[in-house]
């Protein structure tokens, strides 16, 4: 994630933990140390939110993050706590796929910060440790470079601007999992340190805090479309009288459990083009082999579109077992091009392939392209691919000055292409597959 706005503007989404003993449709509630929720479609994109001033010196911020309950996925609001007691920091959780599944590693509280993904939630959790203060005695001292004091005196501060720039990870992307078509990042030994280190489980106000944004239809994925009602509270006693009024004026209704469950804003399509984008970043996929399984999204996507358009903006059961067959054999074909031995040096032109790509993904999962957008921004990333590997085996390996001009042209285009596709009144709302 860029740092804007003095390092405040930042993303967020996926984590902060609270022990959750859940009835869960479509995901199950594991007891212990570990993944402690289990889930077959993926959280959503993380919002942009700006963090609410500090409510008074001693308080230490926690990010927002997606739960899962009944009603699917929504979202907790970030909030200024108080700490268990002095001298521990918040670990925030995490989603994580492996194995098919996002499972939900729990957060706590300890001596140092541990391993969260690598999911940048902003406001000093970058993706590796915590930048936004630390323990000075008996005292929090806070960096400014990070913390939104508002009119609050804090008299212990400090500014370290290049700690935060050390301890980013760069999420343009929104992505907000760990893992396969997430964010590529394992613990390093100082996280699997504090892994292992006594922990402090989150304190009953952070239950509390969970327990009423479950309430809030506004926070609910499958209604706010990945922007919830309230992102952000300076402090938990003040969302509650929030959440306690918008459950008592619209409850969460039995057809909002049943969207919820359903919820998935093109999970699947949006995750394959993820893949692609990971495989042109990497080098695993040449442009020739990002055409290819850009042309075969093109076809799913369209499919989609149209099964859909047939149906009032629906999959019949046999349709999505069609759908899933195909993005199946998709699938195969973009693990078999990542793992061949046809490689590419990272480069330039192959990451802005890479980029428009992750647009179009992130477009799908917010809702924001519907599979009909995605097939037309699909197609042209992949004539454009074909062009640079057609250009490339003609010249030895490389570009000359005039082919790289004539892409970057090419995709000057189709990024205007992706930026009206998704900024047009077209949206896709879940459930519809």
């Amino acid at each position: 994630m860029s740092i804007v706005s003095g390092f405040r503007r930042l993303l967020v989404a996926a984590a902060l933990a609270a022990p959750m003993l859940l009835t869960l449709p479509a995901a199950h509630a594991q007891i212990g140390i570990g993944i402690g929720i289990s889930v077959h479609i993926a959280p959503p994109a993380l919002p942009v939110y700006e963090q609410p001033p500090l409510p008074a010196p001693g308080y230490l911020w926690t990010p927002g993050y997606w739960s899962y309950g009944d009603a699917g996925y929504y979202w907790v609001p970030g909030v200024w706590v108080q700490p268990p007691r002095v001298g521990v920091l918040w670990t925030p959780g995490y989603w994580g796929f492996a194995g098919g599944v996002y499972g939900w590693h729990g957060g706590y509280w300890g001596p140092h910060v541990g391993f969260y993904g690598g999911v940048n939630y902003g406001f000093g959790f970058g993706g590796v440790g915590f930048v936004g203060g630390e323990w000075r005695g008996g005292g929090f001292a806070y960096n400014s470079a990070v913390a939104n004091f508002g009119s609050v005196h804090v008299t212990n501060v400090y500014e370290n601007r290049t700690i935060v720039t050390q301890n980013t990870i760069v999420n343009n992307n929104h992505v907000s999992f760990n893992g396969e078509g997430g964010i590529s990042a394992h613990a390093s030994a100082t996280e699997m340190q504090a892994a292992n280190e006594p922990h402090v489980q989150p304190t009953a106000e952070q239950t509390q805090h969970e327990h009423f944004a479950s309430q809030d239809r506004s926070q609910l994925a499958s209604v706010n479309h990945g922007t919830p009602g309230t992102p952000a509270a300076s402090n938990a006693s003040a969302y509650h009288q929030v959440a306690q009024q918008h459950a008592q004026s619209q409850p969460i209704s039995a057809a909002d459990r049943t969207a919820g469950k359903n919820y998935n804003p093109n999970t699947r399509e949006a995750n394959q083009d993820q893949r692609i984008a990971n495989g042109l970043r990497s080098g695993q996929m040449t442009s020739g082999e990002a055409a290819k399984a850009e042309r075969t999204q093109s076809k799913i996507d369209q499919q989609v579109h149209n099964d859909r358009a047939a149906n009032g903006g629906k999959l019949t059961g046999q349709e999505k077992q069609q759908i899933n067959s195909e993005q199946n054999a998709a699938s195969r074909q973009i693990y078999n091009e990542k793992h061949n031995d046809n490689t590419v040096k990272p480069n330039a032109v192959d990451n802005r392939e890479a980029n428009q790509q992750q647009r179009t993904a992130n477009g799908l999962r917010s809702g924001q392209m519907t599979s009909g957008e995605a097939a037309k921004t699909n197609a042209a990333q992949a004539k454009t691919a074909q062009q640079v590997h057609n250009d490339r085996t003609a010249n030895g390996g490389a570009l000359n000055a005039q082919q790289k001009k004539q892409i970057n042209k090419e995709q000057n285009k189709n990024s205007k292409q992706i930026h009206n596709e998704k900024h047009n009144d077209k949206s896709t709302k879940p459930p519809a597959k």
